[in-house]
């Protein structure tokens, strides 16, 4: 355990944790005038959830995650890509949900892939949507490859297409597997 980690300071910054909402609020201001892209994300997070005193407001957290965007989260861009798909703040619009949903996907945001996916097969696109579905599955996304064994099960995905997936996705894994990966899972699992 790093000696900070004891004091209780961020393992980044080596700040103490604030002790108030407001000295939150004026940290992450800060940040952001620095163009910190997580602090443009989780200010956003705030005003989505309406979390450190702030109210919800979907509009504001829309326009925190454009900018996080703009400086390269991807989370932020499926952020906005799900709050125009389930109008959250703004019009449904699947246009511009896909869009955002694939700006996330460049930036490597798998669900977001595995979304252009499944947007890609209620349009009808099947080989389109393999693709998109095959790509996250290989990341390591579960519900891809759930999605990638229908495929093949309807022939849409080749024998060969699907050994392979499963490689890669075990693969991904594998690379993943950690003690502290195993021992979070364990208590979320054990949490319900």
């Amino acid at each position: 355990m790093d000696e900070s980690d004891a004091k209780g300071l961020c393992p980044f910054c080596k700040s103490p944790p604030s002790n108030s909402n407001e000295e939150e609020i004026v940290r992450l201001k800060k940040l952001m005038k620095k163009g910190n892209t997580e602090a443009y994300y989780l200010f956003g997070g705030c005003y989505r959830i309406g979390t450190l005193g702030l109210p919800q407001d979907h509009a504001n957290a829309n326009e925190l995650y454009l900018k996080a965007g703009e400086l390269g989260c991807a989370g932020a861009y499926f952020n906005l890509g799900s709050a125009y798909q389930h109008g959250h703040g703004v019009e449904i619009d699947t246009k511009k949900s896909n869009h955002f949903f694939e700006l996330a996907a460049i930036n490597g945001n798998v669900q977001a892939r595995n979304n252009l996916g499944c947007m890609e097969l209620e349009a009808g696109n099947y080989q389109r949507a393999m693709k998109h579905l095959l790509i996250a599955a290989k990341a390591g996304y579960k519900v891809s490859l759930d999605s990638v064994k229908q495929g093949f099960r309807s022939g849409i995905v080749t024998k060969d297409e699907y050994a392979n997936t499963l490689r890669e996705y075990q693969k991904s894994q594998d690379e993943m597997k950690s003690e502290a990966r195993d021992k979070a899972q364990a208590f979320h699992e054990m949490l319900g």
